[in-house]
């Protein structure tokens, strides 16, 4: 028996579910991941299904299973994919079923890279845990709840590592970082910037274990981790373990099919891959980033759901749909602090701001351009303001003139209405050389985990054979 539909979304996450959205706009279910690091793990009041179903992380609807049915969109739930043909246009279930389409969206997202690909054993420990789904989610609040006040270990420095150490500390739990980089979110965060975060978690009781990664675990007699013993040297006690140490892209029902790239697949701007009929997006999307001329693969829930978005849009109305033309975005919300950033973390930082208060930034300048922009604390109206002048680009001359502005400098870029307008800075003229772009802000971590189908029942017609 197989099934043939003209649209298959393959995968169950963020991206699945917005370009299920999407499709209905133009002609178990996904479910908004950032809730799981976040309100998900709550002691008091915590987020359950249905409330954080996709969409509902951008203010649209709920994509409930009665939604699904409603809009002639088939769910093929707790199914895997063990195979696909691209040539053939067909996805082989494990049940020995072959799904046929026309059209495919590759949404598998990405798995947590495990333990033992780094050579330390005891991910299968009760006690360790991951997040990277609702079951991992689920596991991890039942452990918390098992340990009332004991020590946790958090694995990583990274966005896994920050958010769950938060909800750690919520849960008053004690808690210790270890990460192998000299600060926390290494990759986006400058020295600096990284201080204040770590200081702050200091006062709420963290301790951070810079420069060593894990090494081995002691375990007792019924296999619970109960010590983490670290390449320095050292030794931490430990009731739970919570390691995030990054993902890796789902890409193996593709590999020698589709061309592949900074280990995703690599499409074009209509997020097409190279073969016509398959289309990617969220994590395992490598997409050319415009703005800045080259091919990216970016690990957030906002490229998630605009990538899909932008997939359906290309499919179904592709002579009005041009090339995706995405300013990177990054954002988290932890205790009372919430910063975003724009664009790329690349060339000349310069900081502005207070940082012995609650409002600061950073600009980003390369080759004499602003190119990324950092903002803890700010106010909507602030933050759409540092987007809309990331976006343009701007040439930037004199970077102490730039610091002594600080947010200011953004401001009276992304006013100015003309894309020939001039900036007065310290005397110099700054050529505001590009349009300026619609500023797209959602607020949201990420595309799928798990591989299911969720099949488009195009004109609610299908065929059995």
């Amino acid at each position: 028996m197989g099934r043939a539909f003209v649209y298959v979304i393959l995968g169950g996450g963020v991206a699945a579910g917005y370009a299920a959205l999407e499709f209905t706009k133009k002609g178990v279910v996904p479910y908004e991941r950032p809730a799981l690091s976040k309100g998900f793990l709550l002691p008091e009041a915590p987020a359950r299904l249905p409330e954080f179903h996709t969409c509902v992380g951008a203010n649209e609807e709920r994509l409930t299973p009665k939604w699904y049915k409603e809009h002639g969109i088939e769910l093929v739930l707790g199914t895997r994919v063990k195979s696909a043909d691209v040539r053939r246009k067909t996805l082989l279930t494990a049940t020995g079923e072959t799904i046929s389409y026309r059209v495919l969206i590759i949404a598998t997202g990405a798995r947590a890279l495990k333990l033992e690909e780094f050579g330390v054993n005891g991910s299968d420990a009760e006690n360790v845990c991951y997040l990277r789904d609702l079951t991992d989610a689920t596991r991890l609040v039942n452990v918390v709840q098992s340990c009332p006040g004991g020590n946790a270990v958090v694995i990583g420095g990274g966005y896994i590592g920050m958010e769950c150490a938060a909800s750690l500390v919520i849960n008053k739990l004690n808690v210790a970082m270890v990460f192998p980089e000299a600060h926390c979110m290494a990759r986006l965060f400058t020295p600096k910037i990284a201080n204040y975060y770590e200081e702050f978690y200091k006062s709420k009781g963290v301790k951070f274990v810079k420069g060593t990664v894990l090494s081995s675990f002691d375990f007792n007699s019924e296999g619970k981790v109960t010590g983490v013993n670290l390449r320095d040297g050292s030794h931490l006690p430990a009731d739970m373990v919570v390691v995030g140490i990054g993902i890796r892209p789902n890409t193996s029902l593709f590999e020698g099919q589709l061309t592949l790239e900074k280990g995703g697949i690599k499409v074009n701007g209509r997020l097409q891959s190279s073969n016509r009929s398959v289309y990617a997006v969220g994590d395992v999307a490598a997409f050319p980033v415009k703005i800045f001329g080259d091919t990216r693969r970016l690990e957030h829930v906002d490229s998630a759901r605009k990538s899909a978005r932008h997939a359906v849009a290309a499919i179904m109305e592709p002579d009005k749909t041009g090339e995706f033309d995405y300013l990177p975005f990054f954002y988290s919300r932890v205790f009372t602090l919430s910063w975003q950033f724009y664009g790329d973390s690349a060339g000349e930082v310069v900081h502005f701001g207070d940082f012995s208060g609650t409002t600061f930034g950073a600009y980003f300048v390369s080759k004499g351009h602003l190119v990324g922009s950092f903002l803890e604390g700010g106010t909507r109206e602030e933050y759409e303001t540092i987007a809309k002048a990331t976006r343009l680009k701007p040439p930037v001359e004199d970077l102490d003139e730039l610091e002594r502005q600080g947010l200011g400098f953004a401001l009276t870029v992304s006013q100015k209405p003309s894309p020939s307008s001039v900036v007065e800075v310290n005397g110099s003229e700054l050529i505001v050389e590009r349009p300026l772009y619609a500023w797209h802000a959602t607020a949201g971590v990420i595309v799928a985990a798990s591989i299911a189908a969720v099949a488009y029942w195009y004109g609610r017609r299908r065929r059995r054979w």
